[in-house]
């Protein structure tokens, strides 16, 4: 199949392909304890998807830290941010799972030669390969053309990064028409409406299938479990798209 054919996969992490349950959580408490001297009290709400350093940004400021000391603290956390993950590798085997389907939802549009697969998330670039190694998920995305937080704190954005980098790495054009995010909250189908890519909405996480429809998903699955499904919206939804 010719390279401009291809279509651009991305896949979401988080509650996704994965779920880590309280380690991010406790990650943020330690960076936060560590840089700021003292212990947070409120934490970033779970599954919603913001990146990290937004999330961290509110932690801050709900911790009542000055809005003028922010930028500087913000920078520390998000450096600090990832040694601490990586201190916790083997929790994330111990304590993390794969959703259903996920693993084999992965392998198999790896394997298909139309698609190229890879990540946007909002996870730090460090974060996420720290999550996808501990469950051998990166040997089934190209990481290298991905989209992260550490990229851009907006994160419509990267879906423009991670096009660029793969059209930089395979010499095609993708662009919304052959661009599709597999994701589970309101943050992943945002970063399609308005980054540029169809979305492929997965109710595996907090949101609900009709919520994730209402806010502009093209389909919306229960599960990454039927994967021959999964393949067909993924070339039904790009098709659609070239269409409009």
């Amino acid at each position: 199949m010719a390279e401009a054919e291809r279509s651009l996969v991305l896949w979401d992490i988080d509650r996704t392909l994965l779920y880590v349950g309280e380690i991010d959580r406790q990650v943020y408490r330690e960076t936060f304890a560590e840089i700021v001297g003292r212990p947070a009290e409120r934490l970033p709400a779970r599954g919603t998807g913001v990146t990290m350093p937004l999330a961290i940004r509110s932690l801050l400021l709900d911790n009542g830290v000055p809005e003028s000391d922010v930028p500087q603290l913000l920078t520390r956390m998000v450096e600090l941010l990832p040694q601490c993950l990586a201190a916790h590798e083997e929790d994330l085997r111990e304590q993390g799972v794969l959703m259903p389907g996920a693993l084999s939802a992965l392998k198999t549009v790896h394997v298909q030669t139309h698609c190229v697969a890879t990540v946007v998330t909002g996870n730090l670039k460090p974060n996420a390969l720290l999550k996808l190694k501990a469950f051998g998920l990166d040997a089934f995305v190209d990481t290298e053309i991905g989209g992260y937080s550490s990229d851009d704190e907006h994160r419509p954005a990267l879906v423009g990064v991670a096009q660029r980098r793969a059209q930089a790495k395979l010499g095609a054009a993708f662009v919304r028409s052959n661009t599709v995010i597999i994701g589970d909250s309101l943050a992943d189908v945002r970063t399609g409406v308005e980054g540029g890519a169809s979305v492929i909405g997965i109710a595996s996480g907090k949101t609900t299938a009709r919520e994730l429809a209402l806010a502009g998903a093209d389909v919306v699955l229960d599960s990454l479990e039927a994967v021959p499904q999964l393949l067909d919206e993924i070339t039904t939804v790009t098709r659609s798209s070239a269409k409009r």
